[in-house]
């Protein structure tokens, strides 16, 4: 079963691979998510150049978002038809249990990956702390493994995933099932000395999996194909 698992989880992470935009999420009138707008728009990308789709980012104002919203976001995606496994989804929170909640979902439907922020409400944060954080949100969805993406914003979120704290092996209890969970690092600032450094090989217990940089520059695609979506 593991292995049925882990092979699941490897043909996810080959899926997500060339231009992944960043996609804006459609607001309505009552400052409620606009679903078919954003469902439209994500079919012009796909359609248009795109080899996947970074939902719920930065582009796409998760944090402006309730945890029902953002759950509603994703469930339109899921119900879509729209390819879940060319998508990676943004899950991180300030609170860890809502983004506990949030990765769960993710993994459930079927995202290819779960796009997770530090804790960024408080500064300060020590390297203890955030380790605890991913280790939490890896522990809690074992069960349901789903890749994890790191983003690196400090200029937004105040807190950095750097080399050190990326290569610290979490606690064994992290991948219960010996199923491993990748952690890629999303870089927001572009290719730069400290990006390049951040390609780095994850010790055991996580495995053969690797950790990567996705400079942000690639990922702010969509900004400009949007200019020509209808």
């Amino acid at each position: 079963m593991a292995e049925k698992q882990a092979g699941k989880l490897g043909q996810a992470e080959r899926d997500l691979h060339g231009v992944i935009a960043a996609i804006a999420t459609a607001v309505d009138p009552r400052g409620e998510p606009d679903c078919a707008r954003s469902i439209a728009l994500a079919r012009f990308l796909l359609a248009n150049g795109c080899d996947g789709l970074n939902v719920l980012g930065t582009t796409g104002e998760a944090t402006s978002f309730s945890l029902d919203q953002r759950r509603r976001v994703m469930n339109a995606y899921a119900e879509s038809g729209l390819p879940l496994d060319r998508m990676m989804v943004g899950t991180g929170a300030a609170a860890l249990a809502d983004a506990i909640a949030l990765t769960r979902h993710a993994a459930e439907l079927g995202f290819a990956g779960a796009l997770v922020l530090p804790p960024f409400y408080y500064k300060g944060v020590s390297d203890d702390g955030l380790v605890a954080v991913i280790e939490a949100i890896l522990s809690a969805t074992a069960a349901r493994p789903i890749p994890l993406y790191l983003y690196h914003f400090p200029a937004q979120s105040g807190l950095p995933w750097h080399v050190a704290l990326v290569r610290r092996p979490p606690a064994a209890t992290a991948c219960a099932g010996d199923i491993p969970n990748s952690v890629t690092l999303p870089e927001s600032g572009g290719v730069r000395p400290s990006t390049m450094s951040m390609v780095v090989v994850l010790p055991a217990p996580l495995g053969p999996s690797s950790a990567t940089v996705s400079p942000g520059a690639i990922a702010r695609s969509s900004e400009r194909t949007a200019r020509t979506w209808p």
